[in-house]
């Protein structure tokens, strides 16, 4: 284990928030929780500073539990599940809640907007400014609420514009103060994929392009998007893959974190 990791355990103990037995059993963890179906990284918070979180599409709600009882037993506090609809997110909800004998009950928090479950709350914000989520349109708020949740349970400030599309670009503009105060932008957008554009070119930091395949048929499930933004004029921008919200925000965490 990690010398800071250690540390961190160290205090919680001297402030009573964790038992000396408890510390000891966290001290053992092995760097891999092998689960049979899952193969847990607890090691992922010290390479990296961000612990693993789990992606739920296409997993059952009894691999999604045990996996997020595999990190609370390693000493995860909190963990992001992403990609989680309403009835799994219930299943795993009861799964946590009454688990088999000698494991302690977890708590899983459902957020519909952003389909994802956070378990230990969400963390004060610690970075250097804030993130701005701008969406196009209503349509691509799933995607955006995505990365709001993200940027937060990450330790971000987060200032949310939705419904902001280059189809009335005066709602944008009238928030140009705001997305100028801004250390980052993530700006998720389907249809024809402009808004990263123009947002890039109203502002100082860099922006996050996020592609939706939200559009009619020759938006090709979001690849209009995506191309339009990689081809973008604009200086500045960088793209990620069609959805991806969670890997806009975790990418603005990054940035909103350099010292």
């Amino acid at each position: 284990m990690d010398a800071s990791v250690l540390r961190e355990l160290a205090e919680q103990v001297a402030h009573g928030e964790l038992s000396p037995e408890e510390l000891v059993t966290l001290a053992q963890v092995p760097p891999v929780s092998d689960l049979g179906y899952a193969r847990v990284d607890n090691d992922r918070v010290r390479r990296t500073g961000v612990s693993e979180v789990v992606y739920g599409e296409g997993k059952t709600t009894a691999q999604i539990a045990g996996i997020v009882q595999a990190m609370a037993g390693a000493g995860q506090k909190r963990v992001l599940v992403t990609r989680l609809d309403e009835a799994k997110a219930a299943g795993v909800r009861e799964l946590l809640a009454h688990p088999e004998e000698g494991a302690k009950p977890i708590e899983l928090a459902y957020h519909p907007e952003a389909r994802a479950g956070v378990v230990g709350g969400m963390p004060g914000p610690d970075g250097r400014g804030d993130i701005v989520i701008a969406c196009a349109g209503t349509s691509d708020l799933p995607v955006a609420e995505e990365a709001a949740l993200t940027a937060e349970f990450l330790g971000n400030r987060v200032r949310r514009l939705f419904d902001v599309g280059v189809a009335g670009i005066h709602r944008l503009l009238a928030h140009e103060d705001e997305l100028r105060r801004a250390r980052v932008v993530v700006a998720v957008a389907g249809m024809e994929g402009a808004l990263p554009s123009v947002v890039a070119g109203l502002v100082p930091c860099p922006v996050i392009a996020v592609p939706t395949s939200v559009g009619y048929g020759a938006s090709f499930g979001g690849v209009t998007a995506l191309l339009a933004m990689l081809n973008s004029c604009a200086s500045g921008v960088s793209v990620v893959n069609i959805d991806n919200g969670f890997g806009a925000a975790f990418q603005a965490s990054l940035i909103n974190h350099l010292a």
